[in-house]
């Protein structure tokens, strides 16, 4: 298969959706990049090339996908003026605590101002590393959490902290407030997760979803302004969501979270209550183990220091 192909058969979360809907979810670009790919030709459905984006398919269809079809987004560019804190560098890595709001790479409808602009303008010999257009970016952070994400400055720090993520030799812990107080102090949610039938947007505990495990532990309880409860959650894989979704797969949402809350109230916070404090891994340079620890972002301390009082 072509390098620039990318094909897939249309699961059952997005059984009935519209052609154009699935190639924006398939190639993580925007409606309107697929609605172009689509003019293009450079969509096939069952081996047929793809005559509009309107059309409704169904489960087990298949989708192949030229990506040389699809508008180039323009590469990063520098950018000063993006703010985010950096706990360590070296020759071959930089460890930044990402600040809550602050996208990390270019994508649809987030071109400019992202942590990649930011780390460009500091960091200008990781153009070229990696994916032109996140440079460096070997792993992400939602948009609304904040702290610890690891950056690559050379291709081989790059595919060496790569392979650490899929064998899940790199470890993450997050500290977070949940509703309620778990039944069980300690547990693992073993879950897979997939994209959710009645919203491709969001993900879901699915039965053919991708094997997805989350360790959490209860470090405290509050009876004000609500009952709730700080769990530490350490991550033996890494998909999208996976903590907020876990979490409210078990009825203890992050308070907070717009997304999947359960339509609880947010209680005064502006986003999930989901930081990044530590994050461990094999040095590329030279493989020996290395931690770094983030504070509670402030935004969160001054919330918990005001609510829990």
């Amino acid at each position: 298969m072509s390098a620039s192909k990318k094909t897939d058969e249309v699961p059952s979360a997005l059984d009935g959706q519209r052609l154009d809907r699935i190639v924006a979810l398939m190639g993580d670009i925007s409606r309107s990049d697929a609605a172009f790919a689509i003019a293009a030709g450079g969509v096939l459905v069952d081996g047929g090339i793809a005559l509009s984006g309107k059309v409704r398919l169904t489960e087990g269809q298949v989708i192949s996908l030229d990506t040389a079809t699809i508008p180039q987004l323009e590469l990063p560019q520098a950018d000063l003026s993006v703010e985010f804190g950096v706990v360590h560098e070296d020759d071959h890595v930089i460890v930044v605590d990402k600040p809550p709001g602050l996208v990390v790479h270019p994508g649809a409808g987030n071109s400019t101002g992202t942590l990649a602009n930011g780390l460009l303008a500091r960091y200008p010999d990781i153009e070229g590393v990696g994916d032109p257009v996140r440079p460096g970016i070997v792993h992400r952070l939602d948009a609304g959490s904040s702290g610890l994400l690891v950056v690559a400055r050379t291709d081989h720090a790059a595919e060496y902290l790569i392979d650490q993520f899929a064998d899940h030799t790199c470890t993450r812990r997050y500290e977070s407030l949940v509703w309620g107080v778990p039944d069980a102090p300690h547990g693992i949610i073993d879950a897979p997760l997939g994209r959710n039938r009645n919203d491709p947007l969001k993900m879901a505990v699915v039965a053919h979803g991708k094997y997805a495990r989350t360790d959490y532990r209860v470090i405290g309880s509050y009876s004000e302004p609500a009952v709730v409860s700080r769990l530490e959650c350490r991550l033996e894989t890494g998909r999208t969501h996976q903590i907020r979704v876990h979490l409210a797969s078990i009825n203890h949402p992050l308070v907070g979270d717009p997304v999947y809350g359960q339509r609880r109230p947010k209680l005064g916070l502006q986003r999930p209550f989901l930081h990044a404090a530590e994050l461990a891994f094999n040095h590329p340079g030279n493989k020996e183990r290395v931690t770094f620890h983030s504070p509670l972002s402030s935004d969160l301390k001054a919330w918990l220091d005001a609510a829990v009082a």
